[in-house]
């Protein structure tokens, strides 16, 4: 008999929705090229619109002023389906999957997803199955005008390596589905395992169970994988006439050259709010007092890919304050008006970062 294949699973809690699409690419493109492992990314994101490859943009209800006012980002994606809304409380999985030789067959595949959360949803005593003509998982059958969709699917296959995947409702706000069309049906509604349970459900606890049934209906023996690194990010922002001014450091050429905020590793033993303390020393030269933003994110860095888990601070300082750039990492720093240093940012969890603090006020 063969061995069964292995199944790597990260469970990496709050991803910023372009984050997670850059990471999933990149072990996407790994499993083309031969490498890597199946891998199965669960996961949550802050509020955001997503469009399927038939979507009708009429399905979003909502104008895009409206939508930035609540801070709503909205992104077209190659997956198949309509209008999707991802947002805490909600569990997102992102298989990425290899399936050749053997496992060659979309139908299959996307039955196995949908049998996978059907299974979860068993676990809690609710009973859910499939209506045909609408991919998902469903409480309801067809024939049953008050059926509700419990978990979205919409995937992409390139080459046979599978990418996106679900959005199983574990205890999100369900108004905010009132801001689209759900996957384009307006004949049925959504709901979620709390709703249904009229109780209160961890993610935690429905990421545990999902990963088990995934093991069970691809046959597959499951690793789970913890955090390659912790981080820590400092948004440094100081008063001026004409508003917030945030800092801005520019990476030596050599290590990116990019523009960022105060970013730094957490070293063994120490807190998050110790490293941001001396970070924000090391980097700038500067001692403030660090405040958490409450924020905890997770990425991937390089083409590995690296999983990293930051948490956010923010450092106040005087109008008048100096900054030392460390030259082994930046060649300059950058006082800049905040959404000019917003727009120069290409990380979306530090641009969420400076929005925090200049939420705190300065």
């Amino acid at each position: 008999m063969s061995s069964p294949r292995r199944l790597v699973v990260r469970r990496l809690g709050l991803v910023e929705y372009e984050d997670g699409l850059r990471l999933m690419q990149t072990l996407a493109r790994k499993r083309e090229q031969g490498e890597g492992e199946d891998v199965l990314l669960l996961l949550e994101h802050p509020p955001v619109l997503t469009l399927g490859r038939s979507a009708n943009r009429e399905n979003i209800l909502l104008g895009p002023e409206e939508l930035a006012a609540r801070g709503v980002d909205v992104f077209e994606t190659d997956r198949g389906g309509d209008v999707t809304y991802h947002g805490p409380g909600q569990l997102v999985g992102y298989p990425i999957f290899d399936l050749k030789p053997d496992r060659k067959d979309v139908r299959r595949y996307v039955s196995g997803l949908e049998e996978a959360i059907i299974r979860t949803l068993a676990d809690y005593g609710i009973e859910a199955g499939r209506i045909p003509k609408w991919t998902g998982v469903w409480v309801g059958d067809e024939d049953n005008p008050n059926a509700v969709k419990v978990c979205a699917i919409g995937v992409h296959i390139r080459k046979w390596i599978t990418t996106h995947g679900f959005a199983l409702n574990v205890r999100p706000d369900l108004r905010h589905f009132g801001m689209i069309v759900p996957c384009g049906i307006q004949e049925r509604g959504v709901s979620s395992i709390s709703e249904l349970l009229g109780r209160p459900v961890e993610l935690d606890e429905v990421a545990e169970k999902v990963a088990a049934k995934f093991g069970e209906v691809f046959e597959a023996e499951l690793e789970v994988r913890g955090m390659d690194m912790e981080t820590i990010s400092v948004a440094v922002l100081r008063p001026s006439p004409e508003g917030p001014m945030a800092l801005v450091l520019d990476r030596r050429p050599d290590q990116g050259g990019f523009p960022q905020i105060v970013t730094g590793k957490i070293k063994p033993g120490e807190r998050p709010i110790e490293a941001a303390r001396r970070e924000l020393l090391e980097e700038t030269g500067l001692v403030a007092d660090v405040r958490s933003l409450d924020y905890v994110h997770a990425f991937g860095m390089r083409e590995a890919p690296f999983f990293v888990r930051e948490h956010a601070f923010a450092a106040f300082v005087p109008e008048d304050a100096r900054v030392e750039p460390n030259p082994d990492e930046h060649v300059g720093a950058r006082w800049l008006p905040l959404e000019e240093a917003i727009a120069e940012i290409p990380f979306r969890g530090l641009v969420r970062a400076l929005r925090l603090a200049a939420a705190l006020g300065v």
